[in-house]
């Protein structure tokens, strides 16, 4: 692309999955200054240097907006976080401002071959927990796995269940996923083996960043949850069925699921997705008063995501279904006291519906494997083979109504061979 092109003003509707009404965050470097980290904004096809374009502007936010990751912008809070956006969009819908931007070159193509740019992780991640909130998901596992029993167990409907992960393993959208190495137990054997992971599998989930922190010892209330959330990103949580299966008990996941979760490139701001807001499903239990939102305000989301596998649209799954919004996650996870920080990520747990075709992971998918996905070039799979692509994407409903949509940014990851481990 010519210097005359990249300085050109950009076209973008408001039919456009990541026009005005959008705004996610992201992290980028260029190829001529890959040490040079710089938060943008994706708006079209183009990448807004925010940094540059605040000091162009003369925004008292300027240093704010000059970090080399989104942790700062993240820990100032919502008023902060409301006041950056509004003059974001102000200058985007701005004819003559955007023409300044692109002028200045601050403006950059996300997709140009001769000037690349690296999209890296947005933000530090601090801690990392996953929930188990689809109650569409959690009775087909449990029918899976104990056919002859109630599918649930006695608290799933009393509180959100979840898991502590491992922050250090969460990796950006297009990072490859190696597969992970561990014990294995197969049914007919008397004792575990070792060796790579024979049943990789996907979890599509919706993350959800911390912004504000929390002092320790004191919980966060559901009425608060607005006040600590900064965006949501798509989530995929990579799972090893095989090894999860012969470690969770009694203490639940662990090397099954640490090796690997994929975020994407791309957070979109909670106030992006205020017209996505959605009453959650009906609640079958009385909730104890930190979880009870009979009253509002509602934190289901009405977010539609597609899972593909090397490029074959598998499912459909439906956020709005999930029985645990995101507000009692928040609730659930301090109501011990345990402190936020800014940074931290949690996570919905795989989402699915009630419906074949709205199945969030392979294990549901093929029903633990009795029933093959097949693809077009006449093969099965029944969990993820070496060198299989498997891509998240998602949009939700834009302000304004009349069908428009908003995108969140896709979560795309391949396998890779497992790599022998040292044993010395």
């Amino acid at each position: 692309m010519s210097e005359t092109s990249m300085n050109e003003v950009p076209v973008v509707t408001e039919d456009d999955l990541f026009g005005p009404d959008n705004l996610p965050y992201g992290v980028f470097s260029t190829a001529g200054e890959p040490a040079r980290r710089r938060i943008g904004v994706r708006y079209g096809n183009r990448v807004l240097d925010l940094g540059g374009a605040a000091a162009a502007v003369g925004s008292p936010h300027t240093a704010l907006l000059s970090a080399p990751v989104l942790n700062p912008l993240m820990a100032a809070g919502r008023p902060v976080w409301t006041e950056v956006r509004a003059r974001l969009r102000s200058w985007l819908t701005d004819p003559d401002t955007v023409s300044l931007l692109a002028g200045r070159g601050l403006l950059l193509p996300l997709d140009d071959p001769d000037r690349p740019l690296t999209l890296h992780l947005p933000f530090e991640v601090a801690d990392y927990v996953d929930f188990y909130s689809s109650e569409h998901h959690a009775v087909t596992v449990g029918r899976i796995f104990r056919p002859d029993a109630e599918p649930l167990t006695p608290n799933w409907k009393h509180l959100p269940i979840g898991y502590h992960g491992r922050s250090g393993t969460v990796v950006v959208s297009g990072t490859p996923v190696v597969r992970p190495h561990g014990q294995h137990q197969a049914p007919d054997a008397a004792a575990p083996g070792f060796g790579p992971s024979r049943r990789l599998d996907i979890e599509a989930e919706v993350g959800f960043v911390v912004g504000t922190p929390s002092p320790l010892g004191e919980p966060v209330p559901m009425s608060a949850a607005a006040d600590h959330i900064f965006g949501v990103c798509l989530l995929n949580d990579w799972s090893a069925r095989d090894l999860q299966a012969w470690e969770y008990r009694p203490l639940g996941p662990f090397l099954g699921k640490s090796f690997a979760t994929s975020v994407s490139a791309w957070v979109t701001p909670l106030e992006a997705l205020d017209a996505a807001r959605t009453a959650p499903p009906p609640r079958s239990h009385p909730l104890l008063p930190y979880l009870d939102d009979g009253d509002g305000p509602h934190w289901g989301l009405d977010l539609r995501l597609e899972v593909r596998l090397n490029g074959q649209l598998l499912s459909g799954p439906p956020f709005a279904a999930m029985y645990w919004t995101a507000a009692q996650q928040l609730a659930h996870l301090t109501v011990n006291g345990a402190s936020l920080r800014t940074g931290d990520l949690f996570a919905s747990g795989t989402v699915s519906g009630p419906e074949p075709d709205q199945r969030g992971c392979l294990l549901e998918m093929t029903w633990g494997g009795r029933d093959p996905v097949r693809l077009p070039d006449g093969t099965g799979r029944v969990y993820l083979e070496d060198g299989d692509e498997v891509t998240l994407t998602a949009w939700a409903p834009a302000p304004g109504g009349g069908g428009r949509r908003i995108g969140l940014g896709e979560v795309t990851g391949r396998v890779e061979p497992a790599r022998t481990p040292r044993t010395s």
